[in-house]
């Protein structure tokens, strides 16, 4: 009988600890307003470092890339409109810096989740720029046209 009991409450303390893993797990996934303001400030740095003809250190190459990173990851679990500032200004270093393909990927990310952000025409715009063709994404009414033959 003992051992029933002692195999319940060992049984409900894993169950437990389990899932407050889980919790927090989901909880440091996602990137907190004070994190996304400190990646912000580190690109606006970044940024005037660029304009005022420095060159960038190791150590702000290695910002640079691990924010990119850490929006990548943060979009791989949820689209969040107020990551898009954060892409646009990544995709401006990497524009300025002759990096095309980070720069496209980052305008791109914007074309493709944030399209009704107000940085998407100014994403657009550059990705033209830099000569990029942009195909713009066919409706469902196009599709069912093209598909009857019409």
């Amino acid at each position: 009988m003992k051992r029933i009991i002692t195999s319940i409450i060992v049984g409900i303390l894993l169950i437990a600890a389990v899932s407050l893993d889980v919790s927090a797990a989901k909880k440091s996934a996602k990137l907190s307003k004070e994190e996304i303001a400190e990646m912000s400030d580190t690109i606006d740095k970044l940024t005037q470092k660029i304009y005022g003809r420095t060159l960038l250190s190791p150590q702000d190459n290695e910002e640079l890339i691990g924010i990119k990173i850490k929006l990548d990851n943060q979009m791989l679990m949820a689209s969040n409109p107020t990551l898009a500032p954060l892409y646009y200004k990544a995709g401006n270093i990497y524009k300025l810096r002759d990096m095309k393909p980070e720069a496209i990927e980052c305008y791109q990310t914007i074309l493709e989740n944030f399209s009704e952000t107000a940085l998407a025409p100014k994403a657009r715009t550059a990705l033209e720029q830099m000569g990029v063709e942009i195909a713009a994404p066919s409706t469902q009414t196009e599709e069912q046209e093209s598909d009857d033959g019409i």
